[in-house]
């Protein structure tokens, strides 16, 4: 099978790649750039579990061949810190035990991430609504809820 040369921007930084032409960009950022965070929950695009942002937009990798990344700007969980210092968000989903086991936490963090970028003061239903294709099976949703509510506060007044 034919591989494909791909050159794309992942969290900021310039990245090549070379891919079989069905291979899911899912499959691409675990297997060959070995960042992990995005999982693979059902491999359908129902669960969120691999939300990335492809050009400022909120993709599952799941659904996308890692050949479609030419050129775009990709956003991962990886790219969320500033290093050692946690993004408010992240810090807060801590603080507020607004994750249990992980699977879906990191495509959880992605999603609310863009949402913010796009509405810093979101109302309740709007957070609900746009994190409604990420799937929990562990904390239940209050708690995330509230998490992106009490970040995006922070996020404001910073």
């Amino acid at each position: 099978m034919k591989k494909i040369h791909v050159s794309t921007t992942i969290n900021g930084d310039e990245t090549e790649f070379v891919c079989a032409p069905d291979e899911t960009l899912l499959d691409v950022l675990r297997d060959r750039l070995m960042l992990t965070g995005a999982k693979e929950g059902c491999g359908t695009g129902d669960c969120g579990a691999c939300s990335v942002t492809l050009n400022g937009r909120l993709v599952c990798s799941c659904l996308m061949l890692g050949a479609e990344a030419e050129g775009a700007e990709i956003g991962t969980i990886e790219g969320m810190a500033d290093g050692d210092n946690l993004h408010v968000l992240q810090r807060v989903f801590i603080e507020k035990a607004a994750l249990q086991c992980g699977v879906c936490t990191p495509g959880i963090l992605v999603a609310a991430k863009a949402l913010l970028e796009k509405n810093p003061d979101p109302t309740e239903t709007e957070i609900r609504y746009w994190l409604a294709g990420n799937l929990c099976r562990c904390t239940g949703y209050d708690k995330i809820i509230k998490a992106v509510q009490v970040a995006a506060e922070e996020m404001r007044s910073a």
